[in-house]
């Protein structure tokens, strides 16, 4: 006898349909599965097995094939427990549902029991842009699978509960779609962080154009605390933006019971972090933190300390906002729209330049160190802001320092003006322009050219660098709310170069 069942496989997030052709004859008893199924489902073999005995249910001591089609697709998830064992059973069991609507996931545990898996939200989404009306889904996915609209999820914890529906012995009520309320709360503010008014402006610009920033200082003068509180002042996801990255904490394994991700991700690795980590990769391609981070902030603290090859596979993402990982047999495509914030030292001892602490390091100790990270890294790096240490009279100050809420208000402000300018565009901030619309959106008056010209000579400025200077400057004048780049504009944002100088000197 020959019976089919649906579901689906993810290919980096991209949902691939699969069908699942149980034939049961006639021979010697045994289980095989083809179709290119890695370990993981040839394992469901004896999960299945046991399942359907430990449920109740007849196992047929015959010759089972399972072939997962298409067979040219790599499968390698464990969802694909639940329709294999209904479609043994639906050789002798009358089920009510229509193969070509319905797909089902779920891993199997001995008992019968079906857990939570990854990916769910991806998956359910694809099918149902391919035309699938009904979805059986584990009951710890119900949430994040509640968030796609115009469909009927049934949320399923035991095989036979489930074969008590498709019988008609129960019924199941399907999930209704609900999306959350949503008011961002944060524990950080910049309210709470004295002094530091120059760094707070960049990151401001950073916020409202979608800059990479570099924040270089001595210890203990704030840099980590004023990442931190970065996201405080970047505007909340949109509905697109929370479910694109549902998807990817989804995909991931990281998707808590709250269902929509609603704030903006801050991922902030350890310097130790592999390669495949950072990037992702890996024999079955993994998420990597750079994707973990996208529609949010990649915080790279002690950017040196991190390894080379590591930092140096960041500039295509930072350049294209997605990262390619190929295999022999397929690629992966994950997306990683992030803001860079990385921090780091002035020196390996950590007080080159300042003040008040005298620096241990030698010329050379201080090249050296700086040569860690690379030029053409450096180059992708828009904004560069030394952090000083706070002084000693405003520490205990009452001064009342601006708030997030007031900053952010100015940004979205600033991102509203990038939207509407970019409206028929592909991108919607300053950052993403490219050298062709940059020409069409970055127009510079023939003063502000010879501004610019001027200190070109004198800082010895490569081409990416004067297109990120202007962009820059663009989203200054966002801020400022004014249609052209002035050369107060550009004077600005040529002072987040400050470090050009003391780099090219070292």
């Amino acid at each position: 006898m020959l019976s089919k069942i649906r579901s689906a496989t993810l290919l980096g997030l991209n949902c691939h349909e699969v069908e699942i052709e149980i034939d049961i004859s006639s021979g010697v008893p045994s289980f095989n599965i083809v179709g290119l199924a890695e370990q993981e489902i040839q394992e469901s073999k004896e999960r299945v097995r046991s399942a359907l005995k430990n449920s109740g249910y007849e196992f047929p001591l015959k010759r089972i094939t399972i072939n997962l089609a298409p067979a040219d697709l790599k499968k390698n998830s464990p969802l694909f427990d639940l329709p294999i064992a209904i479609g043994i059973l639906s050789n002798y069991m009358n089920f009510d549902f229509n193969p070509e609507e319905s797909a089902f996931f779920g891993e199997l545990s001995f008992e019968g029991k079906i857990r939570k898996g990854k990916g769910l939200l991806s998956l359910v989404y694809g099918l149902k842009n391919k035309g699938y009306k009904r979805f059986f889904v584990p009951k710890e996915n119900e949430f994040e699978c509640a968030l796609v609209d115009e469909v009927e999820i049934y949320p399923i914890s035991h095989i036979s509960e489930l074969v008590k529906f498709l019988t008609g012995e129960i019924k199941i009520k399907p999930l209704k779609y609900s999306f959350p309320d949503y008011i961002p709360t944060f524990s950080e503010d910049f309210s709470f962080i004295k002094g530091q008014a120059y760094a707070k402006r960049a990151l401001e610009i950073s916020a409202a154009g979608g800059h990479n920033v570099l924040l270089v200082g001595p210890p203990g003068t704030g840099k980590t605390l004023l990442a931190r509180t970065f996201p405080s002042i970047l505007p909340p996801l949109t509905y697109e933006e929370a479910f694109e990255v549902t998807q990817i904490y989804s995909a991931a394994g990281l998707l808590d019971k709250e269902s929509l991700v609603l704030e903006r991700p801050f991922r902030n690795p350890h310097h130790t972090i592999s390669y495949a980590g950072l990037l992702g990769g890996g024999s079955n391609p993994q998420i990597g933190e750079i994707t973990l981070a996208h529609r949010g902030v990649l915080f790279l603290d002690e950017l040196p300390e991190f390894r080379r090859d590591v930092l140096e596979a960041l500039r295509q993402p930072l350049e294209e906002g997605r990262i390619v990982i190929s295999r022999s047999k397929y690629t992966v495509v994950y997306p990683a729209q992030f803001i860079l914030i990385a921090g780091m030292n002035p020196c390996k001892c950590g007080y080159f330049g300042d003040k008040e602490k005298e620096c241990t390091c030698s010329p050379f100790e201080v090249k050296k160190y700086w040569s860690k990270v690379s030029g053409p890294l450096l180059d992708r790096i828009d904004i560069r802001v030394y952090v000083g240490r706070i002084e000693k009279e405003k520490i205990f100050s009452d001064t009342e320092e601006e708030s997030s809420e007031e900053i952010r208000k100015r940004v979205i402000e600033a991102r509203e003006i990038q939207k509407e300018r970019y409206k028929k565009e592909k991108f919607q901030l300053n950052s993403q322009l490219t050298p062709k619309t940059l020409k069409k959106y970055g127009v510079l008056s023939k003063d502000v050219q010879r501004f610019l010209l001027d200190a070109v000579d004198g800082k010895n400025l490569s081409m990416r660098a004067v297109d990120r200077i202007i962009k820059v400057a663009r989203t200054i004048a966002d801020l400022e709310k004014n249609e052209y780049i002035r050369i107060e504009h550009l004077a600005e944002a040529l002072s987040y170069r400050g470090l050009e100088d003391f780099i090219s000197n070292l």
